[in-house]
């Protein structure tokens, strides 16, 4: 049974990359052949400084992320302290939420959230 899936698998991939191969267009213009870095027109040299607002967005970015990523175990925890009638877990949350709250509002002030100055 594995055996048949892994080579109904093979066959599946081999013919998206016939058709692929198949159907697309073989015209090559040089806005086809150009790379493409987001927007930015490409340098024509690799060692080009790059907008530090690109990194301080990620920072940012991630930090809200990682946040997310706490709330989904936090509620399943928050469930079962409620019925025990714990409020811990939630002053908690209230606490990382506010400090996060505040992170993002210090960084808008900053100004790490607008793109144009």
């Amino acid at each position: 049974m594995v055996g048949l899936s892994f080579v109904v698998g093979l066959v599946a991939i081999g013919g998206m990359f016939l058709a692929s191969r198949v159907l697309s267009s073989r015209r090559h213009s040089a806005i086809k052949l150009s790379t493409y870095e987001c927007g930015i027109p490409a340098t024509p040299f690799s060692w080009s400084n790059i907008n530090l607002r690109f990194y301080i967005f990620a920072i940012m970015f991630l930090i809200f992320d990682v946040e997310a990523v706490f709330l989904f175990p936090w509620a399943v925890v928050f469930l079962e302290q409620r019925d025990l009638g714990n409020s811990v877990p939630f002053f908690a949350m209230l606490l990382f939420l506010g400090v996060l709250f505040f992170a993002l509002i210090y960084g808008w002030k900053k100004g790490v959230l607008e793109w144009q100055k």
